[in-house]
């Protein structure tokens, strides 16, 4: 743990006492949750930092679309909006949040909508009848109560390691993994081992009721711009430069670098809204831009149509795992 963690350490202590009675009141029914009489669905972690929810939350609305009328409900981190907004595939990314733009956009049949309040984002949803909303990010929102919850963790930063802030990065307690109904350990190498898959198990320790699940992130074979498509193999350091606003590139370098893509990168905070001055910046760059999908959706209006790229992923299961998952979120919504 590096020093300055070390030094933060009692305030963790302060943080797991304070989030703990919270969730203890809970618990106890002493403060309440919503409960919904349709199949509600939670995504989200314990961990701050990028587990994968979106490819999740996309994963979730290409598997159910051909049979569901779906809504999703996120917060629009960022958003220069308030209170419940729906998202339509025209709207700047500034108004409702790049990662729910991104889901209107892939599916358009969905009701993609944001609202800080959970709650009140699944009143305004129910007038629209869903038959399923997935809620985004929501594992600690406990004034609504989802029937179904999936936490994911990211391979190699596992919630069981961490501690919570601001020693480390957990939200709440590795205990608070007791109310998921599935745990997916997501972002996998994609040839992970049998024995490194028992290894996490014996960490993770799930209850007999939760189901287990390993996935990879898969990236396509092409870059995609609003007019052109090309082969990932093509993009070189002398045509292309990367620019990333993702709470952790790491794994998206690691995946170029194994293509031997090694291009000049610009990195920014996760969400970051680019100033005029930085949009000016880049497009005085020569070059074209390749970056990921959600930051495309909050540059794609600010740049050349010609200029950007971006690279589209995909949460794949390691293991056959998929079937498992797959029933266990269709046997949810039956039973409702």
């Amino acid at each position: 743990m590096p020093k300055l963690r070390k030094l933060l350490f009692p305030f963790s202590v302060l943080y797991h006492v304070i989030t703990g009675i919270r969730n203890q009141l809970y618990d106890n029914n002493i403060l309440k949750s919503s409960s919904y009489d349709l199949p509600v669905i939670g995504v989200g972690n314990l961990n701050m930092g990028g587990t994968g929810k979106s490819p999740m939350i996309e994963y979730l609305l290409k598997l159910l679309s051909s049979e569901y009328k779906l809504a999703t409900l996120s917060r629009g981190y960022k958003r220069e909006s308030a209170g419940f907004q729906l998202v339509e595939s025209d709207v700047a990314a500034s108004r409702v949040g790049d990662e729910p733009l991104q889901f209107k956009n892939k599916f358009p049949e969905a009701i993609v909508a944001v609202d800080a309040n959970r709650k009140k984002g699944i009143a305004e949803l129910q007038i629209f009848t869903p038959d399923v909303i997935l809620l985004d990010d929501a594992f600690q929102h406990r004034q609504v109560k989802a029937g179904f919850y999936i936490l994911l963790t990211g391979y190699g930063d596992l919630y069981v390691d961490d501690l919570l802030l601001p020693g480390g990065n957990l939200r709440e307690s590795s205990t608070g993994a007791e109310r998921a109904d599935v745990i997916v350990v997501t972002k996998c190498p994609a040839d992970l081992s049998h024995e490194e898959m028992d290894r996490i198990r014996g960490k993770i320790r799930p209850n007999p009721q939760q189901g287990l699940y390993f996935s990879y992130i898969k990236y396509s074979d092409t870059i995609i711009s609003k007019t052109d498509e090309r082969p990932l193999k093509d993009v070189s350091a002398s045509e292309f430069f990367l620019v990333t606003g993702i709470a952790n590139p790491k794994h998206f370098l690691e995946f170029l670098a194994s293509k031997d893509i090694r291009l000049d990168h610009l990195r920014f905070p996760d969400h970051h809204s680019f100033s005029a001055k930085e949009i000016k910046e880049l497009k005085n760059n020569p070059k074209k831009i390749l970056t990921t999908e959600k930051d495309y959706m909050r540059l794609k209006d600010r740049l050349p149509e010609k200029q950007i790229y971006y690279l589209p992923i995909k949460t794949k299961f390691l293991n056959n795992g998929e079937t498992g998952f797959n029933k266990m979120i269709f046997d949810f919504i039956n039973k409702k």
